[in-house]
């Protein structure tokens, strides 16, 4: 099946984002950002019990849902970056708080041409690519039904106990 491609271990490393984005309901909108933001909090963030993020957010724009991932509500956002400056392990980036509200579609249903991001991005951090299964081993994994992300996961499984000498 083909699906939407990021890779976010190029994308992160870019300075400035240059790719422009198809999305057909608001030409000025800048759909990477938003599928940025929810490939990295799909895989990267750390859930964290006490979730400082959530704590640091005065107008309720970030909570936990049901399935223990933390949500942004993003008509709450007032972009003061609290959250960003609260996460200990530095995953909300500040360019992922736009007080302007931005959506991929992922260019569901669209098979005639490669969506712009995928054609913009110099880096080829986002593609279009034909993947079947996720491969724990190379680090690809689904996000939805259709994007696929290239990320070191975060997982409490995988934080190996301290040894005491």
């Amino acid at each position: 099946m083909k699906r939407l491609f990021i890779d976010l271990d190029i994308c992160n490393q870019c300075k400035e984002c240059r790719v422009t984005c198809d999305y057909f309901y608001h030409p000025q909108n800048n759909g990477i950002a938003n599928l940025r933001e929810y490939a990295t909090f799909a895989t990267i963030c750390r859930h964290c019990e006490q979730a400082p993020c959530v704590n640091s957010c005065y107008h309720n724009a970030l909570e936990r849902a049901t399935d223990g991932h933390i949500k942004r509500y993003k008509m709450r956002c007032t972009s003061c970056k609290s959250c960003a400056l609260a996460c200990p392990f530095g995953v909300i980036f500040h360019d992922f708080i736009p007080y302007l509200d931005s959506k991929c579609d992922f260019c569901v249903g669209i098979t005639a041409t490669l969506p712009k991001c995928a054609v913009t991005c110099p880096e080829k951090a986002v593609e279009v690519r034909d993947i079947a299964a996720e491969d724990p081993d190379k680090n690809i994994y689904f996000v939805g039904g259709h994007l696929a992300v290239h990320s070191l996961r975060w997982s409490r499984e995988d934080v190996q106990p301290v040894k005491k000498r």
